[in-house]
């Protein structure tokens, strides 16, 4: 090994070094802060305890916000999974004109500022007569988490050897039990990571759910801001580890089912 490779992969290592902690010091902060016992943010803490998790359970409108985020992003991820798989294999599969530009756009909800989105549609809704806050964060999340599975599944299926489909039909395999019995399982991996990044991206958007949701109707994220303009205390830091904690028992189920080698892949 040269001196020139020597020192680019000490440069290397040092900005991905620096990238990491300067990525996972806030969450390790909120974390510290969680676990005090001082009523404003301290660190480190002056105690530790355990007072701001227990406070949890009498914290007025956090269990509705939660479950309204978890219904919103089940279903918005499940609709997503499903249109996104459709639309991938059209755009794999397909001789279109215009293929590219569908592509694009599906996948423009990543490019554009949340805020954007969230004007854009509440107007586009508006025009269109839809009042209703459930349909409306239903139809605004599947937006917004459909580009994860495209992207993700697009990738999948560019890989795919589609002639073992009709290897499966030679066999006796009518077409849909042919996709079912190899498409399927082939594309496991990359249904399971977009499905991850589908789900955690809506159980954490902000930007556009604040168009779309009311006094009582609020997602997680929605009624965590309000906690912190009321009452500012580690209250807000104690739901924020239990959001790391939902993307962590996420990756850690993604590695027991595929593992994190074959999601990083897609």
């Amino acid at each position: 090994m040269t001196a020139t490779e020597r020192v680019t992969r000490v440069v290397v290592w040092f900005v991905a070094a620096f990238t990491v902690v300067f990525l996972m010091t806030p969450l390790i902060v909120t974390i510290a802060v969680s676990f005090g016992s001082s009523t404003v943010f301290t660190l480190p803490p002056p105690d530790w305890s355990l007072r701001w998790y227990q406070r949890l359970a009498n914290t007025r409108g956090l269990l509705p916000a939660l479950m309204v985020s978890l219904q919103v992003a089940a279903i918005s991820t499940a609709i997503a999974m499903a249109l996104g798989t459709l639309c991938a294999i059209a755009l794999v599969r397909g001789s279109f004109p215009g293929r590219e530009a569908i592509s694009t756009f599906l996948i423009s909800p990543l490019m554009l500022p949340g805020l954007v989105i969230g004007i854009a549609m509440l107007q586009g809704f508006k025009a269109l007569g839809l009042r209703d806050v459930y349909a409306s964060l239903f139809v605004a999340h599947v937006v917004i988490t459909l580009p994860y599975v495209v992207r993700t599944v697009v990738g999948a299926l560019s890989l795919f050897d589609f002639s073992l489909i009709d290897a499966a039909r030679t066999l006796g395999c009518n077409y849909p039990t042919a996709l079912i019995r190899v498409l399927v399982p082939a594309l496991a991996p990359a249904f399971l990571t977009s499905g991850m990044f589908a789900f955690l991206a809506s159980m954490d958007n902000y930007p556009i759910s604040i168009f779309f949701t009311d006094a009582w109707t609020k997602t997680l994220p929605i009624q965590m801001l309000q906690y912190v303009e009321e009452t500012p205390d580690p209250t807000i830091a104690a739901i924020s580890a239990g959001l790391v904690l939902l993307a962590i028992l996420v990756l850690i189920i993604g590695d027991r089912l595929v593992g994190l080698r074959k999601l990083a892949d897609f």
